[in-house]
């Protein structure tokens, strides 16, 4: 590749995402979000000096609701900028550096999820203390996926600068992104991953989801946050948090909140985004509540820093004052209920985890067959670099039988294929409501908590008669508390009058969820749903 040619992918990559950002509302969703916590950094992206994490691209198509023939084309942009981006003078070395720098972040995430989950246990359930440890576990459990992921994708854009034999420096010993869950949210999205907040005033109550669509690092633990009731960071809509309480880091790049996005404690215009993992005494947000000692420490400008914003050329790493970090993926503690909040966006209220399902259904012999042959043709394709058949393949997996999800899932991360699962996601996530469904309890009796709360969130740009279908469908299947976590990633993003159009469908069921499902959301929201049943004549005056 001659050197000339370097700067025009990015140049091409550029003009696509100053095109996308032209046709979204700069005030709400993850555009927003972005232009309020780092404007320099999303600057530096529109212009084409910076190549942003897939993630976020993927967080602004979310915000788009962009097919999936547009999120191909982002890809294959995305993916030439980096390699561009990559190989100019001095582009490993920075590389390399950053990957470190998220090596120290994922490990500092995982000890801020300890200490939280440490101080958790001492709080009774269901105070106020432990609502806000809880939301602040939820925060740190979406740090902690969001490096994982981040530090994969950086490792692999490593490697693909020919370096020495060996894996780069700071590389995760396996290449499997997210372990039991996926990011990234959020992948998240992310994550996505989607996570949002409501169009209202920020308060507390957000659901981590999504992540990175690209790689991931480890065997990352379940969701701790995700297990505890009330937990609720940032799913697919709620309001921004606790006011101004110390510690930093945020999710950052997910998939789509709608207006009014803010992270926990998070000051609009706050240039920093997703930096090191918050103190104990803090709630996961970014911003105004950094930790005490730290800005003592600097005299310099801050630079956005941390599992959101890594990618930035960071010339003030001082890495000197940066905590040792653990090698691998930490083994973390986990509460021992079934995910909540974190990755679900259900309440404190939620219903208890498999109460009267059916157990899965053994898998047969031929899906998993059939899983291991789907795995071992996108290996070769991509091992050939046959992007766009690998993407066929993915599109053809995401329509076969619904059991095949869960193994699919475990083979690609086995197989080092991790960055496929969040686009084979997003494909199941495009099927018919009724298919939907299925592979949601497919993904949750398997036990694939985070990546089922994933799907559901992504399904939220769906017109409200096709949430209602899959709501309903999920409840005849005995996914009731599924169909909740879809309802209330709906509600965060959609308006109360769009709820009250699922209600139509079915209103003796399906209005007890949207309540519910709006209790968990707010208690604004909760009154605004009731006004609109009440305009629609669904429920009594």
């Amino acid at each position: 590749m001659a050197a000339h040619q370097l700067p025009d992918r990015m140049g091409d990559f550029a003009r696509y995402l100053r095109a996308v950002a032209e046709r979204l509302d700069p005030e709400s969703g993850w555009y927003g979000v972005f232009r309020r916590r780092d404007p320099e950094g999303l600057t530096a992206c529109l212009r084409g000096a910076e190549v942003p994490p897939w993630d976020f691209v993927e967080s602004l198509l979310h915000d788009l609701a962009a097919d999936d023939g547009e999120v191909a084309h982002a890809r294959g942009l995305h993916a030439a900028a980096a390699a561009a981006h990559d190989r100019r003078p001095g582009g490993g070395e920075a590389l390399r550096e950053r990957l470190e720098l998220m090596r120290r972040e994922q490990a500092r995430a995982a000890e801020r999820g300890r200490d939280l989950m440490r101080r958790l246990a001492a709080v009774p359930e269901g105070t106020a203390a432990y609502r806000d440890l809880a939301h602040d576990l939820a925060w740190a459990n979406d740090d902690h996926t969001r490096a994982t992921s981040r530090r994969a994708e950086l490792a692999t854009r490593v490697a693909a600068l020919a370096p020495p034999s060996g894996p780069p420096a700071g590389a995760p010993s396996d290449p499997a992104p997210y372990g039991r869950g996926p990011a990234p949210v959020h992948h998240h999205a992310p994550e996505a991953g989607a996570f949002g907040v409501t169009a209202s005033a920020p308060e507390r109550g957000r659901d981590a989801a999504g992540g990175a669509a690209t790689g991931g690092a480890g065997n990352e633990p379940e969701s701790w946050a995700g297990r505890l009731r009330g937990a609720r960071p940032f799913a697919a809509g709620t309001r921004a948090g606790p006011g101004e309480a110390a510690g930093e880091s945020g999710p950052g790049w997910g998939r789509g909140p709608a207006a009014g996005v803010e992270r926990p404690g998070v000051r609009a215009g706050s240039a920093a985004g997703g930096g090191e993992a918050p103190q104990a005494a803090g709630d996961g947000t970014a911003g105004p509540g950094r930790a005490p000692g730290r800005e003592a420490r600097r005299g310099a400008k801050r630079r956005p820093r941390g599992a959101r914003y890594a990618w930035l050329d960071d010339e003030a790493a001082e890495s000197g004052s940066e905590p040792e970090a653990v090698p691998g993926a930490p083994e973390l503690p986990v509460a021992a209920e079934r995910p909540r909040g974190a990755r679900f966006g259900g309440g404190a209220d939620a219903e208890p985890a498999a109460a009267g399902r059916p157990a899965a259904a053994p898998t047969g012999e031929e899906d998993h067959r059939a899983a291991l042959a789907t795995v071992a043709a996108l290996r070769q394709l991509r091992a050939e670099g046959r992007g766009g058949e690998a993407h066929v393949l993915l599109c053809e997996a995401a329509s076969g039988p619904a059991a095949r999800l869960p193994l699919l899932a475990a083979e690609l991360h086995r197989c080092g294929l991790g960055a496929d699962w969040p686009t084979l996601l997003w494909e199941v996530a495009s099927l018919p409501p009724d298919r939907l469904a299925e592979a949601a309890g497919a993904l949750a009796e398997a036990g694939r908590d985070d990546d089922c709360g994933r799907l559901l969130r992504q399904g939220v740009a769906r017109p409200a008669d096709e949430i209602a279908d899959a709501v309903l469908a999920l409840g005849d299947a005995g996914g009731r508390r599924e169909g909740e976590v879809l309802l209330t990633a709906f509600l965060r993003v959609r308006t109360p009058e769009e709820g009250a159009r699922i209600a139509a469908a079915d209103p003796p069921r399906l209005v007890p969820q949207l309540l519910s499902a709006a209790r968990a959301v707010s208690p604004a929201r909760e009154r605004d749903l009731v006004h609109a049943l009440r305009v629609a004549g669904l429920i009594g005056a």
